[in-house]
């Protein structure tokens, strides 16, 4: 009996696959149909609302989208861990597939949202999985190169995405920009289901013939709190002001179920988020940290294009332009991560990377009045250079912290963190720009309203103005977030993470 709870735990240390190239270019195109979503889509929704109509409910396209990935980023990620990472992959793919022929087939604004819906409960798989399996694929000296890998995947999409949508809707037809991901997840299928093998997990002693046990009442309670809160600040100051009946009726319901997720996870056997993920040091500081770049990366993403657009006066394309240079420098970067992580360790590493990019944050509201497009553009491409250097440690990091029968569940967690940050930010940084616009225009006004009015040529030079400062104050708000990131590693992260051996 001592000599079979080792094998059991070699058995389950790394999916072996018979061919790793085949099974990492899988993973690539993988996360290639998780990446391009949103930017291809995001091109296109004119004419989708010319076909469709619903203007007025557009944003759910995407909102969405995020919303359903999100709240399932915990579930598969300890399904990945009790049933193992390929059905979990496979059953994510082809479920992101029918989504997007479903969405391709919609007939009305309504029924293309439901759809976008079962994609993202078919994305939460895809990215979940997709980090996690590159952990088991990889030793720890060899990881940064799939993790850099993958990171090119999101800087292409990011660059590639937007014109391959315009392409496709501009020639063809708005339908094509969800039955391309087809072909695409088919050749990503088929590599996984005939060259990933995993190793047969052996039954412990004490349980000979015992089934997986799943928390299912944990993952249901998990998802309508996640969708619920989600929700909530996703339309709250949007669809309805904050103090209004609905949101407070949501972010009620929302406590409410939160309150029963506790219940439901500390009675499971198999809870579906582990106590574990915040009793460690470690993955809990990650989880905070990761929290924290997902609320500043909303700054640039969000309020750089219409910066560059109101205020730089660019196109649209230059403006997307001045964005996407960061996704040039971050893959860079994280791939040369481990010459200096292996040297100074993974913390500290970190802390370099979100010191830095603190500092360029915080050094944009001193960019002069208007300016010129290659100061915006010079800031985002050492940004870029120092969240590569942030991000893809504490990742790699984590992962080596805990066997094959945590990954999972450990890489869910920290991308569930950055993801609920970004909905976080969005809510409130949208809310400090609109103060910030109401203060400078006397009360009227919120940044759409008067962003629209520039596009228009109706709006004075005053309101340009107001649009760098109520920017200006972005950035300094994601500064702070910065700073709450190096002070939670600072203060909560060991200064040596307990790696596991390979």
């Amino acid at each position: 009996m001592g000599s079979t709870r080792p094998a059991a735990r070699d058995s389950e240390r790394r999916t072996v696959p018979h061919r790793r190239g085949a099974v990492a270019a899988a993973l690539m195109l993988t996360m290639a149909l998780a990446a391009l979503d949103s930017t291809v889509v995001s091109t296109a929704v004119p004419q989708i609302v010319g076909d469709l109509g619903g203007f007025s409910v557009f944003s759910w396209l995407f909102s969405g989208y995020l919303l359903a990935v999100t709240v399932t980023l915990p579930v598969y990620g300890k399904l990945s861990d009790t049933f193992g990472r390929k059905p979990v992959l496979v059953a994510g793919a082809a479920l992101f597939l029918l989504g997007s022929l479903l969405c391709a087939l919609a007939w009305n604004m309504a029924a293309l949202i439901a759809f976008r819906v079962v994609q993202g409960l078919g994305g939460g798989a895809l990215q979940g999985t997709v980090q996690t399996l590159a952990a088991d694929l990889y030793p720890l000296e060899e990881r940064p190169r799939i993790q850099a890998r993958l990171s090119t995947v999101w800087a292409v999409s990011a660059v590639a995405g937007p014109g391959l949508g315009g392409v496709l809707a501009a020639y063809a037809d708005w339908r094509w920009i969800f039955l391309v991901n087809l072909p695409v997840g088919a050749v990503a299928l088929w590599l996984i289901v005939r060259h990933l093998h995993e190793p047969q997990r052996e039954t412990p002693p004490e349980a000979p013939g015992a089934r997986p046990r799943v928390d299912w009442a944990g993952a249901l309670a998990v998802f309508a709190c996640g969708g619920v809160l989600l929700t909530a600040l996703v339309q709250g100051g949007v669809a309805w002001p904050w103090l209004s009946p609905p949101s407070l009726a949501l972010f009620g319901t929302g406590l409410v179920l939160l309150a029963a997720v506790v219940v439901i996870e500390r009675r499971a056997a198999e809870p579906i988020i582990p106590g574990w993920v915040w009793r460690r040091r470690t993955i809990a500081a990650v989880n905070l940290a990761l929290g924290a770049l997902g609320l500043l990366m909303v700054a640039p993403t969000v309020f750089l294009p219409t910066y560059a657009q109101s205020v730089l006066g660019l196109a649209p394309v230059a403006a997307g332009f001045v964005l996407s240079v960061w996704t040039l420098s971050w893959p860079v970067t994280a791939a040369l991560s481990q010459h200096v992580y292996r040297r100074i360790g993974f913390r500290n590493t970190a802390m370099l990377g979100i010191g830095a990019a603190a500092l360029i944050l915080a050094a944009f509201p001193l960019l002069p009045y208007p300016g010129r497009a290659w100061q915006p553009t010079l800031l985002m491409l050492v940004l870029g250079a120092a969240l590569g250097l942030f991000q893809l440690p504490l990742i790699v990091g984590v992962q080596s912290t805990v066997g094959w029968s945590e990954r999972g569940t450990a890489t869910a967690s920290v991308l569930f963190c950055r993801q609920t940050g970004q909905t976080v930010g969005a809510a409130v940084f949208g809310a400090i720009a609109n103060g910030v616009l109401a203060a400078r225009l006397g009360g009227s006004g919120d940044l759409d309203s008067v962003t629209r009015a520039l596009d228009a040529g109706t709006a004075p030079e005053a309101t340009r103005r107001a649009i760098a400062d109520a920017v200006h104050a972005v950035y300094l708000g994601a500064a702070g977030a910065a700073a709450l990131a190096f002070v939670v590693l600072l203060l909560l992260a060991p200064r040596k993470f307990p790696v596991l051996k390979d």
